[in-house]
């Protein structure tokens, strides 16, 4: 809670001062790598701190993933009304929560998404929208007057392999058009980053390229977000065929080095470490035998339903249809959740693989500079 209200003061006036934010996190990383370890003898060091609520807005959607259930079967038709999601935002302030993530489904189709940025600012938190993109020319100013300067995309390929993900023709090309509008109309003041899908289809070096090219281009940050195998509203396709399998080993260790080549030439156009990379192999190809301790105690999931979750996948805490967010946090069974999210007795998955692995002293043991995991 001490660290959230600094974050709360200090925050603004050190994003100001080059480095200094940085420096920053790396000090909050050490504090959190010296509690989990600490915590592996203490349990009780590991309770209830939500940095960051996940907000799905709306389950509408206007593609049709190959992943993704949203638009098809979850949640169908649901939307959060403006007056939940405010109250939900009052009491995030209140409670020292300081990250607003906005998403779906996807979050343009909500009329009221421009409010809840403004809203969101208006409480002095950090409100952010992850989008498809299809929409982003047309509603991008309403959303920039609103305060917004942070996005994210959903990124699933270039041309074709794009277009194939979400089902729809000619998709990329109206994604394309949405990102270089935000570029050309306000430059460097929004933050543009592209969320890209690590699955078997995307996993070769030429399709990483494509991606990173594109980033370029645009110059956006990139995030390589892995292929799930637990989340709710996810599937993973005919015959399984965007998870993982054993012989693909050779192809993810190659797409890896090629990534760790394009973050030692550009280290700030990539979200996650060397070290979080250097585990990517092992995450795909252990799936929740991967044991390292989960950090969703720090998180809180919001559904299109209402429903409130610690994470995206499990640990339900209540509906904001009965009770007030205020009335959910820190109550027993939020501090159930953050211990047996810790412990790993949960689906176990691979959400926040990055920050994990540098909370956990035996994983940067091994995927650290100094001790990489081996090829």
């Amino acid at each position: 809670m001490l660290r959230s209200t600094l974050r709360h003061v200090l925050g603004p006036a050190l994003r100001r001062i080059p480095g200094a934010w940085d420096a920053a996190r790396r000090v909050d990383a050490g504090i959190e790598r010296a509690r989990h370890g600490a915590a592996r003898v203490l349990p009780v060091l590991i309770r209830p701190e939500p940095r960051k609520i996940h907000i799905a807005v709306t389950a509408n959607c206007n593609q049709r993933c190959v992943g993704c259930r949203y638009g098809r079967d979850f949640m169908p038709g649901a939307q959060l009304p403006w007056p939940v999601v405010r109250d939900l935002l009052d009491d995030a302030r209140a409670h020292h929560i300081w990250q607003i993530r906005f998403y779906g489904g996807e979050p343009l189709l909500h009329p009221d998404l421009p409010r809840m940025v403004a809203h969101a600012r208006e409480r002095e938190l950090s409100p952010y929208v992850t989008t498809n993109a299809v929409l982003l020319r047309d509603r991008m100013p309403a959303l920039f007057d609103a305060g917004l300067r942070d996005l994210t995309v959903g990124f699933y390929g270039v041309g074709d392999a794009y277009d194939a993900y979400v089902q729809r023709r000619g998709r990329f090309a109206r994604v394309e058009d949405g990102i270089a509008a935000v570029r050309d109309r306000y430059g460097d003041r929004v933050r543009l980053q592209i969320n890209w899908l690590l699955s078997r289809p995307s996993c070769t070096v030429e399709a990483f390229e494509a991606a990173h090219a594109f980033a370029e281009r645009y110059d956006l940050a990139i995030q390589v977000d892995l292929v799930h195998y637990s989340l709710p509203y996810f599937t993973e396709g005919d015959d399984r065929h965007l998870q993982f399998r054993p012989e693909d080993e050779p192809a993810i260790r190659a797409v890896v080095a090629a990534m760790l080549e394009r973050q030692r030439a550009h280290p700030a156009r990539f979200t996650q470490t060397a070290d979080g990379m250097r585990s990517i192999p092992e995450w795909l190809l252990l799936g929740p035998d991967m044991r390292v301790p989960c950090d969703s105690h720090q998180m809180l999931w919001v559904g299109a339903d209402g429903s409130v979750q610690q994470c995206y996948v499990t640990f339900p805490l209540g509906s904001l249809h009965e009770r007030r967010l205020r009335d959910l946090l820190f109550t027993d069974a939020h501090r159930r959740a953050a211990a047996d999210s810790f412990r790993l007795n949960c689906p176990n998955c691979h959400c926040n693989y990055d920050a994990r692995v540098r909370k956990h002293g035996p994983s940067m043991r091994r995927y650290g500079a100094d001790g990489a995991a081996p090829a």
